[in-house]
C-alpha cells in the first residue's frame, strides 16, 4: 500500500473519529492496460494518520480508541467524509466505519 502524505498533519479528529489517507489507486490493470483517472476505483484501504480521544459513553466515561496512528485499515466505499486540506485528500470517519485492521 502506498500513501503520499508529504506534510505534517495539523488536523486532530474529535471523539471517536479517525483521519485516513486512502491508498493510491492502481494505475493499470493486471493485463497491463493503463487506466484513466475516471476509470480508477477508489481503494477501500488506507492508513490511519490521526485518532480522536474516544467517544463518551452514557456514564460520561471516555472509551479508549481501538485504532492507532499507522494502522492499515479496510473500510466500505461510502465510509467517511472526504476532505481536502493543504492540497491533499483525506477521509474523516468514525472508528465504527472501519471494517478491519490489516496486519503484517
Amino acid at each position: 500500500m502506498t500513501t503520499k502524505t508529504k506534510t505534517k498533519l495539523n488536523l486532530q479528529p474529535l471523539g471517536d473519529r479517525v483521519i485516513v489517507q486512502r491508498a493510491e489507486a492502481e494505475e493499470k490493470t493486471a493485463g497491463g492496460i493503463l487506466l484513466p483517472e475516471t476509470a480508477k476505483d477508489k481503494p477501500k484501504e488506507g492508513r490511519i494518520l490521526a485518532v480522536g480521544d474516544g467517544k463518551v459513553n452514557d456514564k460520561g466515561e471516555r472509551q479508549k480508541m481501538t485504532l492507532k496512528v499507522g494502522d492499515r485499515v479496510l473500510f466500505t466505499s461510502y465510509a467517511g467524509t472526504e476532505v481536502k486540506y493543504q492540497g491533499e485528500e483525506f477521509l474523516i470517519m468514525s472508528e465504527g466505519d472501519v471494517l478491519a485492521v490489516i496486519s503484517g
